[in-house]
């Protein structure tokens, strides 16, 4: 049969539907041409935010029109989140949670036979979120130069205000072995870039007795011309030790992504961080005297329960004065099932949460835009990739900033050494001229 994907949210999804439709292919079903109407659409959801969900059924209402006879099967977070809800909506046929979406060969395998004998499957198939306790690997490499491998599952942290524990069950990995030999398979098959992914990946370790720097060590002794990215990793796992070995390795980019979330001690106490503003701080003090060239994203939110206006405020001056890079801000709402509902706290007006969040955007866009042109004139390596717009060619630096150049084809999933350029303002994630 032919079948299409259709993922949202996370890099580890995108790793996840990479390695099933691999899976798929191999048992000899076809990959859907781009416009061309699927026996099979399966959508790997995103519920981190309230947003996320409303997008998820936007893009089932859309796959559902553009395939009107296909069989829909809807799986991810949402669909272990929220299997009802997203049963009721019209044109889903199945609803798959997560063990049961790495069960997908054999899924559609049920479907054929359902078909040949005449009788209906169940929809809903969604195992407790105790029993997802299994390790499901996977890599892909994207329409570009990247390779997500995923290193890690689950997190055990149960932040107040998060359902991500809840969608993946708990922290678990695989063993530095099988990931190298991943990492091998992925550099043999032409990747220049790995992405190490995962939902907690400062916690790696946990289900086989070794440590995240060990991992490190262990891919970094692999041979070839390539160089590895580390995903979100937060500070209180983001070891001094990590970061010196990032500056002195052969093969990882000075390029870290660090969750603040707030920059008020007072919400991250209530968020049930487990970290400090201070220690946040020290983090980007440390990378930045060691790799002063360092890139340095931070996720954070605004408007939750609790943010007062003092503590907004406290907030703002503490990132002003972050030597940090790009934020990637989200903006808070209420998910079932989280300690933050049954807490007495201020409630942020849906109003405010949304002027928060674009002041933030906007100390983004002017943090990234002074960096580009901090690195002007710098000697970088940057790694071209393959797509093409409007006759040019885009790729990123060591320290993450995109540049372009004539499209060229001969110079695809290739290093170059350059000079960066004073930025287009075309090239800034969020900047405007000025």
């Amino acid at each position: 049969m032919t079948i299409s994907f259709t993922t949202l949210g996370c890099k580890l999804n995108f790793a996840e539907s990479s390695a099933l439709g691999k899976a798929l292919l191999e048992r000899g079903h076809t990959r859907a041409a781009r416009g061309e109407q699927a026996d099979i659409c399966v959508i790997n959801t995103c519920s981190v935010t309230d947003a996320a969900d409303h997008k998820d059924r936007q893009i089932i209402h859309r796959i559902r029109r553009q395939n009107p006879n296909a069989v829909l099967i809807v799986t991810g977070c949402y669909a272990q989140l929220k299997p009802d809800e997203i049963a009721h909506i019209e044109g889903v046929d199945y609803v798959l949670g997560q063990n049961e979406k790495f069960n997908l060969e054999e899924f559609i395998q049920k479907i054929e036979l359902s078909r040949s004998q005449s009788h209906e499957l169940s929809r809903v198939f969604t195992s407790p979120i105790r029993e997802i306790d299994d390790f499901y690997g996977a890599y892909s490499k994207d329409d570009r130069t990247r390779c997500f491998l995923k290193v890690q599952d689950g997190c055990n942290y149960f932040c107040s205000y998060c359902t991500i524990p809840l969608a993946r069950g708990k922290s678990r990995n695989p063993s530095i072995t099988s990931l190298v030999e991943q990492t091998r398979a992925a550099l043999a098959g032409g990747a220049k870039e790995i992405v190490l992914s995962g939902v907690n990946i400062g916690d790696f370790g946990r289900s086989t007795n070794e440590t995240f720097i060990d991992l490190l060590r262990a891919i970094d002794a692999s041979e070839g011309d390539f160089r590895v990215r580390i995903s979100s990793c937060e500070p209180n796992l983001l070891s001094d030790e990590i970061i010196d070995f990032v500056a002195g390795s052969r093969h990882f980019a000075p390029h870290f992504h660090i969750p603040l979330q707030s920059g008020s001690n007072e919400v991250l106490k209530i968020m049930g961080r487990r970290y400090t503003r201070e220690l946040f701080a020290e983090r980007v003090a440390h990378i930045k005297s060691v790799m002063p060239r360092a890139f340095i994203g931070v996720d954070c939110m605004v408007g939750v329960r609790g943010e007062t206006e003092a503590c907004w405020n406290d907030y703002v001056d503490f990132i002003e004065q972050l030597p940090v890079s790009q934020l990637h801000v989200f903006t808070y709402s209420e998910r079932a099932n989280t300690r933050m509902l049954d807490m007495d706290l201020v409630v942020v007006p849906q109003k405010e949460r949304e002027r928060r969040s674009k002041q933030l955007h906007e100390i983004s866009a002017r943090k990234t835009a002074h960096f580009y042109r901090q690195h002007a004139g710098e000697e970088a390596v940057v790694l071209w990739e393959s797509a093409k717009k409007d006759g040019l060619m885009y790729g990123f630096t060591e320290n993450y900033i995109k540049v372009s150049c004539p499209y060229d084809r001969a110079k695809a999933n290739t290093f170059e050494r350059i000079v960066v350029p004073q930025p287009r303002w075309e090239d800034i994630p969020g900047d405007t001229p000025e």
